[in-house]
């Protein structure tokens, strides 16, 4: 360093001469070689370049340098090396980069910082401005770096009359290694010098002073012409030494008098020409912090005045390698907040109301926290979300990629018993569980759910926001739209659709060759196939890639499909309910010649788009589950896919932002993702796999995902089990059972219950005898849970109606059954805090040893899989396959589909087929009305008895009561 360090300070003192402006954003890595990865020669630092040397203690700007810096200096970027060397053993993947933003090209302090940087192991980037820049320029490169997650600190390297505080305050104070920001200062000043960022200069000064053996107590320091931050970080330190410090700048009237009063002078800016240099006291110790100095602008001025140096030391080196000392400390507190921890969360305050109002009324009531700050509080950075509004967010995919290494936590599922047709509370109960458990035990939690339909939410059911005080807010926003995801979809499903009935017709009414060269047209002269027809080129045999060198006989076979329209199984959707869609003529008018066909319509919801959104765990294995969907048979009986049509890219490009989890909160400003909404009795009624694997690693170990299953446990556990835990690999911890006594009277014998129907007073009044009777229910769902090894905690979501002595009975009644423990909840009236034994019962039974298990392997035959289903988990005798059934599972199985998980689709209001037998029916036999495949998501789905995959909507539907507030803009009605 030595040798080197005359050249770089002689460099320094002659007038530089900027080139063009320019921006170097690539990153500057270490080489193998030991060189520069910015093409410069041999590290600063090097221990060739490092022998001590002798100097005198008058020197002007090119004398050699001092020895106790270069000890120094060596000292420091040795110990960041080996502090760098030991974070990156423990995370291997870790590249800690330094930004520096310069205005103008000052080349030499841009290679003395890429040489400290490489020699600490460091990467790092210049951004090059050019001098003349503006404010506003320079602000739009520090906004960038700032949420450049890859960027863990930023220097600027500006003439000090450009740092205005707008420029400061731009800097996000952890990025900020040079101690510039209002933020680190005033850390600094309170006393918190470990919690920031210093600035390097002022720190080089005192560094100096204390390795030459100065003792600073008493002595009398005068700092000149120095500014803003450099200013006060230097008074500070000094003072906190026991100096007495002395700030002035050139232009004061008594600067003669201080020059001679101080010990110590501290040069902030240069010297003016008219100051002379014999106002300085022979021994006076001067240091140089002056910016244009560091820049190689200062004139240079000779020594020798009373045999004093005008600049006895010059503090750049030694700054700069203090600032790579900065950057380490910068990386290494990323990584601590990126291992697990309690989250810093500010939890909402709720003052619950008697009687509780509506639902709406206690959303619009709390105001949510931005969820740019939320996303920050549970661990998000800011180039990880994407926002939507003011209250929710979609989180980014890469996050799994940076947390990879982060362990999961526990993994509850809310499932329930067989419910009336009003709902048990599932979405309630899950919200406030985790309520309970961040806003009330401070243990990290999230709530998975699935995104409501527009179907019930303008039909009968309404939304599914959860409920009282226990509710995803704002409660609109989730159940309208949310950010366009089931609109993604249903865009989605159509265009298959109509590429289904636009290749039959083409196909119907074109010669072989005139659908070829349709097909794969000549454009501007050039002819040549598509990604995705070579991949069917590929798939039918044929291996060649130009257009011209086909057979008629393998431009037969590549152009046509061959669909049959008979088997064709791929449906439009819309999302509302609305039965006279159920079935559809299409291809009436005349310009479809003769190409109609019976067809029909499905909630957009059974889409098996939804049911591969929720199963996917990556964009490159969503694009593969849509491209490998089966929509139809050709006429040889085998599948003709959405690959096939050629469909598959247009498709991926429609779900790209769909396939992002929604972040969301509670009531108690507690994480939520809304992701997904696969229809519960059709598809398999579970939120997103990625949704669920993202919170895992957000909550960390020892804290909880809880995820809702739809309707009963025997259609929505069961399938979350043998479908979604099969996809993704995760294990389950615990059930919580949703159970209310008012479901339980109904199936111990009380009568019907309707929606939009007052309760009959069996359901308002106590009776102990229609509890215990329809417990029967709630037995033979914890014994499902039991087939797949798994504890249950059962939590009696209590009613204002229900009776302590009712209360009582069923929880002790769900114990008996073998439940891990039943608990009532009180969230819907009280919020997190009316579920707080629950939330002890799940860490109990969190913390056995789970002994999970698949109820069937999937090897088995199509059949068989169904009987175990209907046996072991229903109760019926047996099955009973109509010829369609069986036609279409013998199909299945011949076309290589048999070894798939089942999807039972069967009304959720019944144990068995028929809604209306309560209780736990036996000896039924199941009846298999039609069998399909959702060949893209992975499942067969066999349909049970007359099951409709499009709900139609009541004579009363919830729309009548919603309004929106033309002046407010407010939503009236809305549950």
């Amino acid at each position: 360093m030595s040798a080197l360090l005359p050249l770089v300070l002689r460099r320094l003192a002659r007038p530089q001469h900027p080139g063009p402006p320019r921006r170097l954003p690539s990153l500057c890595r270490p080489s193998s070689s030991g060189g520069s990865g910015c093409g410069s020669g041999e590290g600063l630092l090097g221990q060739q370049r490092l022998p001590d040397t002798q100097a005198g203690s008058s020197r002007g700007p090119s004398s050699p340098a001092p020895p106790a810096r270069d000890s120094i200096v060596r000292e420091i970027i040795q110990n960041s090396k080996e502090v760098l060397s030991l974070l990156q053993e423990k995370t291997p993947t870790f590249k800690p980069v330094l930004a520096v933003i310069q205005a103008g090209d000052d080349n030499l302090m841009q290679e003395v910082n890429q040489n400290l940087a490489e020699e600490a192991g460091l990467n790092i980037t210049h951004i090059c401005l050019p001098v003349e820049s503006g404010e506003d320029e320079i602000i739009d490169e520090i906004l960038k770096i700032n949420e450049d997650s890859r960027v863990h600190g930023l220097a600027l390297q500006i003439a000090e009359t450009s740092l205005s505080s707008k420029i400061l305050n731009a800097l996000k104070p952890e990025k900020d290694v040079d101690g510039l920001t209002d933020v680190n200062l005033g850390k600094l000043v309170r006393g918190d010098a470990h919690e920031c960022f210093i600035s390097p200069v002022a720190r080089a000064v005192i560094e100096l002073l204390e390795k030459s053996g100065v003792s600073l107590d008493g002595k009398k320091i005068l700092v000149i012409g120095a500014h803003g931050s450099l200013e006060a970080t230097l008074q500070c330190l000094f003072q906190r030494k026991g100096s007495m410090t002395m700030s002035s700048q050139w232009k004061t009237p008594q600067l003669q008098g201080k020059l001679q009063e101080a010990d110590i002078v501290v040069l902030g800016s240069p010297k003016p020409e008219e100051i002379p240099l014999s106002w300085i006291q022979p021994g006076t110790t001067v240091f140089n912090c002056s910016h244009d100095f560091l820049s190689g602008k200062a004139a240079c001025v000779s020594p020798g005045i009373h045999g004093i140096s005008p600049i006895a030391e010059d503090v750049s080196l030694l700054a700069a390698a203090l600032r790579i000392q900065n950057m380490v400390s910068s990386g290494r507190r990323w990584l601590r907040e990126q291992q697990h921890r309690r989250w810093r969360l500010h939890c909402l305050k709720l003052q619950p109301l008697s009687p509780v109002p509506s639902d709406i009324e206690i959303s619009r009531a709390q105001t949510p926290k931005a969820v740019e700050i939320l996303a920050k509080e549970i661990g998000l950075f800011a180039d990880e979300i994407e926002i939507y509004g003011k209250s929710k967010a979609k989180v980014r995919l890469s996050l799994l990629e940076r947390l990879k290494d982060q362990a999961d936590g526990k993994y509850v599922l809310v499932a329930g018993i067989t419910p009336t047709p009003l709902g048990e509370g599932k979405s309630t109960v899950t919200i406030g569980l985790v309520q309970a458990l961040t806003a009330h035990l401070n243990v990290n939690s999230f709530a998975c759910l699935r995104q409501p339909s527009q179907g019930p939410t303008f039909g009968v059911k309404g939304g599914a926001a959860g409920g009282g005080y226990a509710q995803v807010i704002p409660m609109e926003e989730f159940n309208l739209h949310l950010t366009g995801d089931i609109h993604a979809i249903t865009a989605a499903n159509n265009l298959l659709a109509a590429a289904i009935d636009a290749r039959i017709l083409h196909e119907n009414t074109q010669t072989d060759k005139a659908l070829y060269n349709r097909l794969v047209p000549s454009v501007n002269g050039v002819r040549e196939f598509s990604k995705i027809q070579l991949a069917r080129l590929k798939r039918l045999g044929i291996n060649k890639t130009d257009p011209s060198a086909l057979t008629e006989e393998e431009m037969r076979k590549f152009a046509r499909l061959d669909i049959d329209p008979s088997t064709i199984t791929w449906q439009r959707v819309v999302d509302t309910n609305d039965r006279f869609l159920r079935k559809i003529t299409i291809g009436q008018a005349s310009t479809e010649k003769g190409c109609s066909r019976q067809a029909q319509f499905d909630i957009a919801v059974a889409s098996e788009i939804m049911a591969v959104l929720a199963l996917t765990d990556s964009l490159a294995d969503m694009k593969e589950r849509l491209g490998r969907m089966v929509v139809a048979s050709d006429k040889n009986g085998q599948p003709v896919t959405a690959d096939d049509l050629g469909v598959t890219g247009a498709l991926t490009v429609l779900m790209k932002d769909a396939i992002k989890p929604n972040l969301m909160q509670t009531l108690e400003g507690t994480p939520v993702f809304v992701h997904a909404g696969p229809f519960a009795n059709i598809a398999h009624g579970n939120s997103s796999v990625l949704a669920d694997k993202i919170a895992l690693k957000l909550v960390g170990e020892g804290g909880f995902v809880v995820t809702e299953a739809g309707f009963g446990a025997d259609i929505g556990m069961e399938k979350f089990f043998n479908i979604k835990c099969r996809a993704s690999g995760l294990v389950p911890n615990v059930v919580v059972l949703v159970a209310t006594v008012r479901a339980l009277k109904m199936h111990g014998g009380g009568p019907s219950v309707t929606a939009g129907v007052p309760l009959k007073k069996e359901y308002t009044e106590e009776n102990l005898q229609l509890v215990a009777d329809g417990c029967c229910n709630l037995e033979k769902q914890i014994q499902i849970a039991q087939l797949f090894g798994v504890p249950v905690v059962v939590a009696l979501n209590v009613f204002k109606t229900d009776t302590r002595a009712e209360i009582d009975l069923v929880c002790e009644l769900a114990k008996r059954a073998g439940a891990f423990n039943a608990v009532p909840c009180y969230h819907w009236s009280i919020g997190g805090k009316g579920s707080v034994d629950l939330a002890w019962a799940v860490r109990e039974a969190a913390s056995k040893e789970s002994r999970f298990q698949f109820l069937y392997d999937v090897q088995l035959p199509i059949v068989e899989k169904i009987r175990t289903i209907a046996q072991s988990v229903y109760g019926a005798k047996d099955i009973e396959l109509s010829p369609e059934a069986q036609s279409k599972i013998d199909r299945y199985t011949e076309q290589g589909f048999g070894n798939l998980p089942i999807c039972m689709a069967k009304t959720h209001l019944s144990l068995s087929h028929q809604p209306d037998k309560k209780g736990v029916p036996k000896g039924f036999i199941l009846p298999i009305s039609d069998v399909r495949a959702s060949i893209g998501a992975g499942f067969i789905y066999p349909l049970v008895g007359t099951m409709s995959t499009m709900p139609g909507l009541p004579t009363r539907p919830c729309f009548y009561d919603i309004d929106l507030d033309t002046e407010t803009e407010q939503v009236k009605g809305l549950f």
